[in-house]
């Protein structure tokens, strides 16, 4: 919309967009695509917003199972998130994940919808032990970068942030961001797509941190190896995702509350 304001958003994606990290199950998740969704608010007071995600989603399982969904509800705007919970297992095909990453990108395109989409800052900056995957985080950001140019996707560049990183945008799991870290990643969506008001703020660095001696490093790593990666890993060897049995948490489209 030229003057930036949409009237129907939908979010497609796993459990970042879903809002894991910012709230929880009992009080109800907020998350980054709900704050974005109340920046649209602000600048034009008719949005109406749905969220599709559900976490432990694949890019595949995001496309067989949210794309159709999200077509029927006819949106002017939608946000396509996906490809951390590939990049993780032990096949990971990074033109895999971005194919299907593409095609949710042609799909809602040639319906009208404006679409934007984000990369993924490097992991082993955030979680050391996840070393081991920085390469595949960037084969799956250019992939990300090459099929959004080919469809006139936006792309808000968290991946390139060096604020991205700052373990106080992260939740303790280290694998969903805090509040802060969902509120920048909003605000950084709603600058891709050049709403009134945004700006690139997102990137300011916060203050810097006190060091930590390397002891206190090696046991921050092996506390968070024990009560996230393992149980984890645990899920994947049996075959289980965090996201079996749940559905959207918000599948129609509902009006927002200008929040922000």
């Amino acid at each position: 919309m030229p003057n930036g304001s949409y009237l129907r958003y939908v979010a497609l994606g796993d459990s970042q967009t879903e809002g894991l990290g910012d709230g929880d199950d009992t009080v109800g998740l907020r998350g980054w695509a709900d704050r974005f969704a109340e920046h649209l608010a602000v600048v034009g007071p008719g949005v109406r917003y749905a969220n599709l995600a559900v976490r432990g989603k694949t890019a595949a399982q995001v496309h067989s199972e949210q794309l159709e969904p999200a077509l029927a509800l006819r949106p002017d705007l939608a946000t396509v998130v996906a490809g951390v919970n590939d990049l993780l297992r032990p096949r990971f095909d990074a033109a895999e994940t971005a194919g299907h990453l593409e095609e949710m990108f042609a799909a809602l395109t040639a319906a009208g919808a404006r679409v934007v989409t984000l990369t993924f800052p490097d992991v082993a900056e955030i979680a050391p032990l996840a070393r081991p995957v920085r390469n595949r985080v960037r084969e799956l950001n250019t992939g990300i970068r090459e099929a959004a140019a080919r469809h006139g996707v936006a792309v808000a560049e968290t991946g390139l942030a060096d604020v991205a990183t700052d373990p106080r945008l992260w939740s303790p799991d280290r694998l969903h961001a805090a509040p802060l870290g969902h509120a920048r990643i909003a605000a950084a969506v709603a600058e891709a797509v050049d709403l009134p008001g945004s700006d690139d703020s997102w990137t300011t660095p916060l203050p810097p941190l006190a060091p930590r001696s390397g002891w206190r490093t090696a046991t921050a790593e092996l506390r968070w190896a024990a009560g996230f990666l393992g149980p984890w890993l645990g899920r994947r060897l049996r075959g289980r995702s965090s996201g079996d049995g749940r559905t959207a948490k918000r599948p129609q489209l509902q009006p927002v509350t200008a929040e922000v």
